[in-house]
């Protein structure tokens, strides 16, 4: 592991958070409380499961269990914020902690192990699990904002528009760069 990656890592995070802050700026406060059924998540629940997590993950990351004593995952699935500020403001805290717990991570950390319910993990592997973990609600979160948005602008390529977007990214040649690079100021959390 080296600090690219870790980079690397809190660009992809970014790109999570700010997909779905773009969703959540396309509807309306109640379609943050809407669900499809009873069986179905609305996108408030699945913030607070989001900022529930995180909050246990990357709380002290190096150095405690990722499955903190005061995190109840069960109550993360029953409406506990009921207005759109204080959603915002714990989803707000939740990424603040784990872009704050990844700038903690140093070469002198590089090698070791943390725990998540006592499993094991490289700091590579806990940080791809919540990638993954934090990808999948993302993208729940945008289709169900996208079904609740009365209109959408397209958060990635447009339908119909990708020979244009090839030719736009593709006219400056080759270069290293993360994809992010242009669509938000990824350097703030």
């Amino acid at each position: 592991m080296n600090r690219d990656y870790i980079e690397s890592s809190m660009k992809q995070f970014q790109y999570y958070k700010y997909l779905c802050d773009q969703s959540i700026l396309q509807i309306k406060e109640e379609d943050l409380f809407w669900s499809s059924d009873e069986r179905s998540n609305s996108i408030a629940i699945i913030m607070q499961h989001m900022y529930g997590n995180m909050m246990s993950r990357w709380t002290d990351f190096l150095h405690t269990d990722g499955e903190k004593d005061f995190r109840n995952r069960d109550l993360e699935f029953e409406l506990s914020l009921d207005n759109k500020d204080a959603l915002l403001e714990k989803w707000e805290e939740g990424w603040n902690c784990l872009f704050t717990a990844l700038d903690s991570i140093t070469p002198e950390y590089y090698d070791r192990i943390v725990y998540i319910r006592k499993q094991g993990h490289t700091i590579v592997e806990a940080i791809n699990r919540q990638l993954c973990h934090y990808s999948y609600h993302s993208g729940q979160i945008v289709y169900i904002a996208r079904q609740r948005a009365s209109s959408w602008s397209s958060l990635s390529i447009a339908k119909g528009d990708s020979n244009n977007f090839n030719k736009k990214v593709t006219a400056e040649g080759q270069r290293k760069e993360h994809f992010t690079e242009g669509l938000y100021n990824n350097t703030d959390s």
